[in-house]
């Protein structure tokens, strides 16, 4: 082997070395200080598409309720499916509002299911969040105040991970925490990253028709990318305030995390497929053991592993929680590579009983779909 491979090798390494120091360096700007309260407190509606249950789903979903917040503030349930087992844990307050409609609007079922919402909706501000993500009491207030800034269109927020089930959705909520997380943080300090995402999607009810309302992305499945996108071209910004919120993760298999990482390798390499390749810097554990396995020095993938850890602990001490043992964090940046490189070669993958296809110009299709949120 020539001899500068393993400086090249050694070099990449400390590339990502650099690239997680800088995550751990920036993750404090999203640290949750005491809330700016909103300049008026107008009513508010959390729109909440659901399909199938979850744990603790009752608890999640009071916990949007359950708001230090001096407006009003309602909810909107949906699911197609009379039968579907998350109505048992939509609150039986008054102000939340259940809405069955087995009605079909395109080929994104989550979309679907939101139009058929829209007609129970009255608030001025609507607040879109998937129905595995629990808030803080002050999130509601977070938001208004976000949005009464100028020029703001749409207030979407960073997640972390927790696992919900066992060893397997922990080991998902450290890839949310310790890989994508930091990901989302430094691309936002760089001007790289332009994301919105299923956390929350906060937004005026005139924004919302202004971008042709939920059905313009009845057939996309990318649909949170989608709508950020459709805002900024109205000259509007896409905020990222604190507070990092929290998914719960519910993996009880490495199949089912692998089928999950692998889904959403494969949408964010379509999305942004030159961004998705230059991420390959980013695991320095690897290519510090590539690199010493080339023939570099051990000193590599020590300072790789220093750098991980460094990151590691600083995502956990701003989220508050140790989201999985950190002696796991080798095995975890492993699996991740994997699934990183095999979203590559990945054109179709199943997901919540539909069938992705991913096509050439990077447009997604389904070509088969059951009844989703």
């Amino acid at each position: 082997m020539p001899g500068f491979i393993p400086d090249i090798l050694a070099a990449v390494a400390m590339v990502g070395v650099a690239y997680n120091l800088a995550g751990a360096a920036l993750a404090g700007r999203w640290q949750a200080t005491p809330a700016k309260p909103p300049v008026a407190t107008p009513s508010i509606t959390m729109l909440k598409p659901l399909h199938g249950p979850e744990p603790e789903l009752a608890a999640k979903l009071e916990g949007f309720l359950d708001q230090d917040y001096g407006g009003p503030i309602a909810m909107v349930c949906g699911v197609s499916d009379p039968a579907d087992p998350a109505l048992g844990a939509v609150p039986k307050a008054t102000k939340a509002t259940r809405v069955i409609d087995p009605g079909r609007n395109g080929s994104n079922g989550k979309i679907s299911n939101l139009i058929n919402m829209m007609n129970a909706v009255e608030s001025d501000i609507i607040i879109l969040s998937d129905s595995d993500m629990a808030v803080p009491r002050d999130y509601a207030a977070r938001i208004v105040a976000a949005l009464d800034e100028p020029g703001v269109g749409v207030v979407t927020l960073l997640y972390a991970g927790r696992g919900e089930t066992n060893g397997w959705s922990r080991m998902a909520a450290a890839g949310i925490s310790w890989g994508f997380l930091p990901s989302v943080m430094v691309g936002l300090a760089t001007g790289l990253a332009k994301p919105c995402m299923g956390s929350t999607i906060a937004m005026r009810r005139e924004t919302l028709d202004a971008i042709g309302g939920f059905e313009r992305f009845k057939d996309l499945l990318a649909d949170d990318h989608a709508i950020g996108m459709a805002v900024r071209e109205l000259g509007l910004k896409v905020v990222v305030p604190p507070p990092i919120v929290t998914h719960g993760c519910t993996e009880t298999s490495l199949a089912a995390l692998a089928a999950h990482e692998l889904r959403w390798n494969a949408t964010v390499r379509m999305l942004d497929p030159a961004g998705y390749a230059g991420s390959i810097v980013t695991y320095p554990l690897v290519w510090g053991l590539i690199a010493f396995a080339a023939g570099a020095g051990c000193w590599v993938t020590f300072v790789a592993i220093l750098a991980r850890l460094a990151l590691a602990e600083r995502i956990d001490l701003i989220t508050g929680r140790r989201t999985a043992p950190l002696w796991w964090l080798p095995a975890r940046d492993l699996l991740s590579f994997g699934l990183y490189l095999g979203a590559f070669f990945t054109r179709r993958v199943d997901w919540r009983g539909a069938r992705l296809h991913m096509a050439e110009d990077g447009r997604m299709t389904a070509e088969t779909e059951t009844a989703r949120p």
